[in-house]
């Protein structure tokens, strides 16, 4: 008889633990600052009145239902009682409100069940504000510091560089519960924008972004321009680094400097002492860090002899036919052919002659050949 009662006992107990297991969904209960918030049962609401319903909030009496109802006094005006499924709502809540509710609930035909749940009050996210301690970095050498501050309770954050999130490694720390990020020895990757989104369970906000100058280089330079080029022709260089801010150039040409401070290399006319190893110097002034290409070489050389005869035909062809369209190309190719010329003429023929009459047939070619065309 004793065995019996005692499993009866204990029946009844897991069975009150069962019907209490139930009484509120999982929890706990999330609301901000100011809000209405249901502490509501998982009871199917009944016709039949429960015989007492007591709420408490830690060891205090909220609310007390049987035959009448009873309201402590703090609670006046702040609560709603839902007799059907013995819910509470409560209004106007303050962060003092966060904590631990309990409620005892005895049906008319049954065992009194007791739940018990928990009201977590937050203060919403608002003026979320990122700041840098500096934004003007050198790779390498430059460490930053982001903070995020921001109004509201119980905050998480949650750092992004452009779409990417940021995450703790090595030379990247989050301290301050996460409100500051400081970054070691920054690369040209860490510019940005970088953002914080803060957030709590009930509200979110995301800071404006903040950008970071991030000089770098140079490093890759290189030079493009031909490897060959003919005699009185335009000879142009070209020289690119990767490097911010952009940098000054030096150009050097057989281990001597010219006097060329651009990223190009002009020369109108090439001259056979423009051959030679070609190299570009890159100077970052904020770096403070300067890189050179590799080796360009440039010859300088004549038109071949096929070069020639196929020119030299086609001007007769343009001067025999006496096309005024072919003015153009004879005023290219032709003229600049025979200056050409000329000049090699010049530089292999004796310094005198004697031959006055020959040497002054070329000193206007030019006007001969303008007026013949």
């Amino acid at each position: 008889m004793e065995k019996a009662v005692r499993c009866i006992v204990v029946l009844g107990i897991i069975s009150g633990l069962s019907e209490a297991a139930r009484v509120f969904p999982d929890g706990p209960f999330n609301a901000s600052v100011g809000e209405t918030v249901t502490l509501r049962t998982t009871l199917t609401p009944t016709n039949t009145p429960f015989t007492v319903v007591s709420w408490k909030f830690g060891s205090k009496d909220i609310i007390s239902s049987h035959s009448v109802n009873f309201t402590a006094p703090e609670y006046e005006d702040r609560i709603t009682f839902f007799p059907s499924t013995a819910s509470l709502e409560l209004r106007g809540l303050t962060l003092n409100d966060s904590g631990e509710y309990t409620v005892s609930i005895t049906p008319a035909d049954s065992f009194s069940i007791v739940g018990t749940t928990r009201l977590d009050v937050f203060v919403l996210v608002s003026n979320v504000t990122l700041t840098s301690n500096s934004t003007d970095l050198v790779e390498f050498s430059s460490s930053v510091r982001l903070s995020c501050s921001s109004s509201g309770s119980s905050l998480s954050f949650w750092w992004m560089n452009s779409s990417s999130e940021v995450a703790h490694i090595d030379r990247v720390q989050i301290t301050d519960g996460g409100a500051t990020l400081t970054i070691v020895n920054v690369t040209r990757y860490d510019q940005g924008p970088f953002r914080c989104h803060v957030f709590n369970p009930v509200s979110n906000g995301t800071s404006d972004p903040v950008n970071l100058s991030i000089s770098y280089g140079p490093e890759n330079v290189r030079i493009k321009g031909p490897n060959e080029i003919i005699f009185k022709h335009i000879l142009k260089l070209s020289c690119s680094a990767d490097s911010t801010p952009a940098p000054s150039y030096t150009w050097i040409l057989n281990d001597q400097e010219i006097p060329y401070n651009t990223s190009e290399f002009i020369k109108e006319e090439a001259d056979y002492s423009d051959s030679g190893d070609y190299t570009c110097r890159a100077q970052n002034d904020i770096t403070e860090r300067s890189s050179s290409s590799a080796v360009h070489h440039v010859a300088v050389t004549d038109l071949s002899d096929g070069a020639i005869a196929g020119i030299v035909i086609a001007c007769l062809i343009v001067a025999f036919a006496g096309v005024a369209g072919g003015y153009v190309f004879f005023k290219k190719n032709c003229f600049e052919l025979f200056s050409f010329l000329f000049s090699k003429l010049s530089i292999k023929a004796k310094p005198h002659s004697g031959n006055t009459e020959q040497e002054n047939m070329y000193e206007n070619i030019s006007v001969i050949y303008d007026k013949k065309i």
